[in-house]
C-alpha cells in the first residue's frame, strides 16, 4: 500500500511538472504572437469597434507603445497600451508596427518633427511636442534595436529629456548657487545609458558631455576657483574624447576661463598667474584652430578670443564670449 501510494505520489509531481511546462510554453507562444507598435498620431479609444460606442478616457499621445490583440472589419484594431490599464480599439492609422516596412524610419521621422516643432514652441505647448519627440525616439531604439538610427535615436531621446529637465533646473534661484551640488542634479540615467550599449561612438562622447552641466559652477562670484576647475574638466573631455564632434567646443569654454582667469588675477594681484593664464588662452586657442578646423564655426570663435586675449581686452561678463 505505501509503495503504491508513493507511486501515485510520484505520478502526480511528473503530471503537475508536465503541466507547468505546458503552461510556461504556450504562455511564450502567446506572449510570441502578440505584436507591439508605436503610434505617431493622437487615437481616440473606444470601447468597441464603433465611433458611436463609448470612448475610455483621453485620446492616446503619439509615442504611445501598444500591444494588438486583435483585428476588426472596417480598419479597427483592438489594443492594449502599455503601462495603462486599458484596452479598446482605435483606428488602424498611424499605428507603426515592429513588422512595417521602414518602421524605423517612420518613426525617427515623426520624433524629429516633434522635436523641430518644440522649438519653433514656447510654454506647455513646446513642453508637450518635447515630450512627444521623447517618446517616440525611445520606441524607435526599443522597438528596433537593430535598425542603423537606433543609437542615435536613443541619445536624442536623452537629449531631450535632459533639455527639458536643465531649462527647469536653471530657472530656479539654486541654480546660481556657487557650488554646483548645491543645486537639483540633472539625471544622467539615461546619458550613461547611451553610453554603456554604444561605446566609442559619437553619441557616447555627445552623452559624456552633457554630464559636464552637473559639474559646472553657477555664479562664479569673482572668484578663481569656479573657472580653473571648469577648464579643466573641458580639458579632460578633450583628453578623453579627441574625436568627439564638440572636441573644439570643450577646448573653446576651457579658453574662456583661462581668457576670464587673467581678469580675476589681476584683480586679485597676482600678475603671475594673470600671465599665465593669458599663455594657457591662446595655445588652447591655437589648438583648436589647428586641431580641428573643421568643427564648425569653433576655431574662427576662437580666432576672435585669441585677438582680445592678445591685446589685453577684458572677456570676463562679455556678453558672446562664453
Amino acid at each position: 500500500m505505501s509503495c503504491k501510494l508513493q507511486f501515485a505520489k510520484l505520478e502526480l509531481t511528473r503530471f503537475g511538472l508536465l503541466f507547468c511546462v505546458l503552461c510556461v510554453l504556450c504562455g511564450e507562444s502567446y506572449s510570441a504572437e502578440i505584436e507591439h507598435g508605436v503610434l505617431i498620431r493622437q487615437a481616440p479609444v473606444y470601447l468597441a469597434p464603433d465611433t458611436q460606442s463609448q470612448r475610455l478616457g483621453n485620446p492616446l499621445e503619439p509615442g504611445t507603445e501598444v500591444a494588438i490583440i486583435e483585428r476588426s472589419s472596417g480598419g479597427w484594431v483592438h489594443i492594449e497600451p502599455m503601462n495603462k490599464s486599458i484596452s479598446g480599439w482605435i483606428f488602424d492609422k498611424g499605428l507603426v508596427r515592429v513588422s512595417t516596412p521602414n518602421g524605423s524610419q517612420i518613426v525617427f521621422g515623426a520624433a524629429a518633427n516633434a522635436e523641430s516643432e518644440a522649438g519653433r514652441m514656447r510654454g506647455t505647448r513646446g513642453e508637450a511636442a518635447a515630450n512627444v519627440a521623447y517618446r517616440l525616439y525611445r520606441m524607435t531604439e526599443e522597438l528596433f534595436p537593430n535598425s542603423p538610427l537606433a543609437p542615435e535615436a536613443l541619445y536624442r531621446a536623452a537629449d531631450v529629456k535632459w533639455q527639458i529637465q536643465r531649462q527647469d533646473v536653471m530657472s530656479r534661484p539654486s541654480a546660481k548657487m556657487q557650488d554646483p551640488l548645491m543645486r537639483e542634479q540633472l539625471d544622467e540615467e539615461l546619458m550613461r545609458r547611451v553610453m554603456k550599449k554604444y561605446p566609442g561612438t559619437k553619441w557616447d562622447d555627445l552623452a559624456a558631455y552633457h554630464l559636464i552641466d552637473n559639474k559646472l559652477c553657477g555664479d562664479w562670484e569673482g572668484q578663481a576657483k569656479c573657472p580653473v576647475k571648469e577648464a579643466e574638466i573641458y580639458e579632460r573631455y578633450a583628453a578623453d574624447h579627441p574625436q568627439s564632434p564638440v572636441a573644439a567646443e570643450a577646448l573653446y569654454r576651457a579658453a574662456t576661463r583661462h581668457a576670464a582667469l587673467i581678469d580675476l588675477y589681476k584683480t586679485d594681484e597676482q600678475p603671475k598667474k594673470a600671465e599665465e593664464s593669458k599663455s594657457r588662452a591662446l595655445l588652447t586657442t591655437q589648438r583648436i584652430i589647428s586641431q580641428y578646423a573643421q568643427q564648425g564655426d569653433w576655431p574662427a570663435r576662437a580666432l576672435a578670443l585669441a585677438m582680445l586675449v592678445d591685446q589685453g581686452i577684458p572677456t570676463y561678463g562679455t556678453v558672446g564670449i562664453e
